[in-house]
């Protein structure tokens, strides 16, 4: 999917008209999702599972090395004018909405099924909804952004308070 987005983007950026809307038609037929060709998606950012359902509102930046989760919805609040911008770094989970005029600046951690209505600082982990901050990026013993796969096993069984 990323490589037709960028394909959309090019055209829409050199004012060619109409081309780009046939990408992104392409891109909702085929991974039905909505990614308007004049959005900005950094270098190196992913989509993961290629991006199936994502809808992205027009005007939304996203920085580079971000990994985006099944389902990510940006959004407007009205009446602002500005979107969601998104800096480097930032992994969002599946489901997560960021809506309205915000910034998540680098190195954020959005956690699954979180709605974001407040700008983020660095190095945040937020999860919930409305979503709070949870935790920093500097405290985890792993690189969350390099996917480690390195332990065995399975998590403890929930217990009674």
């Amino acid at each position: 999917m990323i490589f037709l987005y960028r394909v959309a983007h090019f055209l829409f950026m050199n004012k060619i008209p109409f081309i780009p809307k046939l990408f992104e038609g392409l891109i909702f037929l085929i991974f039905n999702s909505r990614i308007p060709s004049n959005i900005i998606i950094g270098k190196g950012t992913k989509f993961a599972y290629q991006g199936l359902s994502t809808l992205l509102v027009k005007g939304t930046v996203i920085g580079e090395n971000c990994i985006i989760g099944m389902r990510v919805t940006t959004g407007r609040k009205f009446p602002y004018k500005n979107v969601p911008k998104i800096g480097d770094k930032v992994w969002l989970g599946v489901n997560s909405v960021i809506i309205g005029p915000v910034i998540i600046e680098d190195n954020v951690v959005i956690a699954p099924n979180s709605v974001v209505n407040k700008s983020v600082p660095k190095y945040k982990i937020v999860a919930g909804s409305p979503a709070k901050i949870i935790g920093d990026v500097r405290d985890l013993d792993y690189d969350i952004f390099s996917n480690p796969k390195y332990k065995e096993g399975f998590s403890d069984y929930l217990t009674d308070k």
